[in-house]
């Protein structure tokens, strides 16, 4: 486990980007949060890690559901807040992308059901502090997910942001 608190929006983003320049391989990651907490923020800096070419706008994709990026790894931004009850992912596509070889990052994670994930996966929970600050707390599960964490702890600690 990890967490930091991030003091602005831009610092979100920085965080980011420095576990999206961590990643070596596919993932998922599980962003938790209230509206507003930061969790559309730390994507948009994620897609700067993974190298997403600059003319993309990452916004959060609330009525398209999954946005797809190309990059160093693809990305797929996913939304949940629009889907109530039981969700299962297959039915709107979500199974068969948790099973690619990319970074799959789902807002409201918390609406899929845990059998549904895959073992390898980074929960993301935002907690807002006050209008700027947030805290951000990372857990990691599978292999080489807390090495990953870590590598990007340390990058953040290195940055002399945090």
């Amino acid at each position: 486990m990890f967490s930091i608190t991030t003091h602005s929006p831009e610092q979100t983003r920085i965080f980011g980007n420095l576990l999206g320049q961590s990643i070596r391989q596919g993932i998922a990651l599980r962003l938790n949060g209230d509206l507003g907490s930061g969790k559309t923020c730390f994507v948009q800096g994620l897609a700067r890690g993974l190298e997403v070419p600059d003319g993309y706008t990452i916004a959060s994709p609330t009525y398209s559901l999954i946005n797809e990026y190309p990059g160093r790894i693809p990305l797929y931004h996913v939304d949940l807040y629009r889907l109530q009850g039981g969700l299962d992912a297959d039915l709107i596509g979500l199974g068969e992308i948790l099973g690619y070889e990319a970074v799959v990052a789902v807002e409201w994670a918390e609406r899929l059901p845990e059998s549904q994930w895959p073992e390898k996966n980074l929960i993301i929970d935002f907690t807002t502090i006050d209008d700027q600050r947030r805290a951000i707390r990372l857990i990691g599960y599978g292999r080489g997910a807390d090495n990953l964490i870590r590598e990007a702890g340390k990058k953040w600690d290195d940055s002399q942001i945090g």
